[in-house]
């Protein structure tokens, strides 16, 4: 059953509604620099892991799209082993600020309530043992447990791996640091700041704190937005809205009629101004990881082709969205060959916005130490001698 909306504060256009967003993401107006990579992932409130490397890894790529060319050391060091983040099940596998450990225990008491982790059966013994090496010798990796998986598949762990992912998901261990890509994991009563992992919030205390964090995060948002953000339930959402202090909404242009929406009041006591980010966007980028909402406000449909065969693919392996301007301009699927950054396909919406996509690949190739670009394929080629040139000057 939907909660009833209550009667909206006022109603946004698209337009207004999609500045509200890309201000709450941090890519319009000017980037809190001082505040840095940590500042960023609060502002956030998680930013999405995956294995994929093609520029950089996505969690590298979503600093650089709001900062600019922040050094990749100093991101990796913002990140992992200062104990002031840790990975947990989020929007999917997720960096958070250590602040939110105590807003994720509903999530660590349903774990734990439902006794497995994924369907894995775990021997009490196993996870024992898990838990007394942690123990006994400090913060370890599954390998150095002895323990690794036999392959990259779930279902192909090892008990050891297997057990020591329950105890991430129950909350004995938490994984604040990472070696050449491996997740390292400790105690949590040990690496959890004492006055955090003290906290025992209620479930409804956890889900009113993390969807006003979504609410900030988005700007302005559907419901359905607010529990994509952390995934949560539907009910789970509807129990706290009323009180969670996000104010209702309308926004013209969504839809063919106003929808219903919630946004937050930070976000509606000034209009947002500044300079809007030139960048590509990793496709795991919480502006626009959540495709529905993606097309709602950008009217793009946009989709990870990273799993799809090759011969069924549209825009490409790992097709970057770009952005200029406050819009998506187009895609690339970007690769690197040695010091040369390739655009192996190339799709824009506008051929006004040439520019912006030419100063966004030079950006994106010096930040990642490429001293040229290549453009393979373009939807239109004509564009390709006024592209070449924009990239040479």
């Amino acid at each position: 059953m939907t909660a009833a909306q209550p009667t909206p504060a006022l109603t946004l256009t698209a337009d207004e509604a999609r500045r509200i967003a890309l201000r709450a993401q941090g890519l319009l107006g000017a980037p809190d620099r001082r505040a840095g990579v940590r500042g960023m992932l609060r502002r956030l409130g998680a930013v999405q892991l995956d294995t994929i490397s093609v520029l950089a890894r996505s969690h590298e790529l979503v600093p650089y799209a709001r900062l600019g060319a922040v050094g990749r050391p100093a991101v990796e060091g913002a990140y992992w082993g200062s104990e002031t983040t840790f990975e947990y099940w989020s929007h999917a596998a997720c960096l958070l600020p250590v602040e939110e450990w105590p807003l994720f225990a509903f999530r660590r008491r349903a774990y734990r309530a439902k006794g497995h982790h994924w369907g894995h059966q775990v021997s009490p013994q196993a996870y024992r043992q898990v838990l007394d090496r942690l123990r006994a010798e400090g913060p370890l990796t599954s390998t150095e447990l002895g323990g690794a998986k036999k392959t990259s598949e779930w279902w192909d762990w090892s008990e050891t791996k297997m057990a020591v992912e329950r105890a991430l998901a129950f909350g004995d261990v938490v994984c604040t640091d990472r070696r050449s890509w491996k997740r390292v994991y400790e105690l949590a009563e040990l690496a959890v700041p004492a006055e955090l992992y003290a906290q025992d919030p209620s479930d409804l205390e956890c889900l009113t704190k993390l969807v006003r964090q979504a609410g900030e995060a988005l700007g302005v948002a559907t419901r359905t937005d607010l529990t994509d953000y952390h995934r949560l339930k539907v009910e789970q959402v509807d129990a706290v809205l009323a009180d969670c202090g996000l104010l209702p909404v309308t926004v013209a242009g969504w839809g063919p009629a106003p929808v219903a929406a919630w946004a937050d009041p930070a976000a509606l006591a000034s209009e947002p101004r500044g300079r809007h980010r030139t960048t590509l966007l990793s496709p795991f980028d919480s502006l626009i990881w959540d495709r529905a909402r993606t097309e709602r406000i950008f009217g793009m449909a946009h989709r990870l082709e990273a799993y799809t065969p090759r011969h069924k693919r549209v825009h490409g392996y790992f097709a970057m969205p770009v952005l200029a301007g406050g819009r998506l301009i187009g895609r690339v699927d970007p690769a690197r060959e040695g010091r040369t950054l390739v655009a192996r396909q190339i799709s824009l919406t506008d051929r006004r916005q040439l520019p912006a996509l030419a100063q966004a690949l030079r950006e994106a190739a010096d930040w990642v130490g490429c001293t040229a670009v290549r453009v393979e394929a373009l939807d239109d080629d004509t564009l390709r001698p006024a592209l070449e040139r924009l990239l040479a000057d």
